[in-house]
């Protein structure tokens, strides 16, 4: 689809339960040619429904919906239509929900309490490919790194970083690669150091933008 202007118009979803954002997020959206709100629901089944109805480009999801949560909304919905844009818009500071929402294969996470600037950037940034975590759910994003920081770590490192971006355990890693729990540890603090990397949520980050994993 495209607007008046020649520049392509997307489709967006919207999933919350609450009107009040809803009609937040459609006033933020209303004047603006390059957006289109193709519809909106208050349950997670719905927001399911409707996606693989419609096929937007972009779906704009609470975690906190009723019947299936937004995680769950975009672990279905990108297993049934690789390449959708997930953005979880959220209240939940909460690191767990958002690698939960990562692993999912949501591209955004967006608190809330952001401005109508930043969503906007997420919504952009998630619906042409890429990838858009709220600053204040990390304290730490890890940049794009060069080539030559990657080439950086050996084999083992790269599949030890990728196992836990996906969510694996020290255990489960070393039960993978049958190796020992204590050669997992080594590997996967060697790989941090050298990508300056310090949590599971860098990790994950990383990796997606490496192209690692795809969420």
């Amino acid at each position: 689809m495209t607007d008046s202007g020649g520049g392509r118009t997307r489709d967006v979803l919207i999933a919350d339960d609450h009107p009040l954002i809803r009609a937040g997020i459609k006033a933020t959206l209303a004047g603006r040619p390059e957006w289109r709100v193709c519809a909106e629901t208050e349950t997670g089944e719905a927001a399911i429904r409707l996606a693989q109805e419609l096929k937007p480009d972009l779906i704009v999801v609470d975690y906190a919906l009723p019947i299936a949560n937004g995680v769950e909304v975009a672990r279905q919905l990108c297993q049934d239509m690789p390449g959708i844009g997930v953005l979880v818009y959220t209240m939940h500071v909460d690191e767990r929900v958002l690698m939960a929402a990562i692993r999912a294969g949501a591209r955004g996470y967006v608190l809330k309490s952001e401005d109508d600037a930043t969503l906007l950037a997420a919504m952009r940034e998630v619906a042409t490919g890429g990838t858009y975590i709220s600053e204040g759910i990390s304290s730490r994003q890890p940049a794009r790194l060069t080539d030559a920081t990657i080439s950086a770590l050996t084999v083992r490192e790269t599949e030890v970083i990728r196992l836990v971006a996906m969510g694996e355990t020290n255990k489960g890693i070393a039960a993978k690669l049958n190796v020992s729990i204590k050669t997992v540890d080594t590997h996967r603090t060697a790989a941090m150091r050298k990508l300056d990397l310090h949590s599971a949520i860098d990790v994950a980050l990383f990796a997606i933008r490496s192209g690692m994993i795809n969420p």
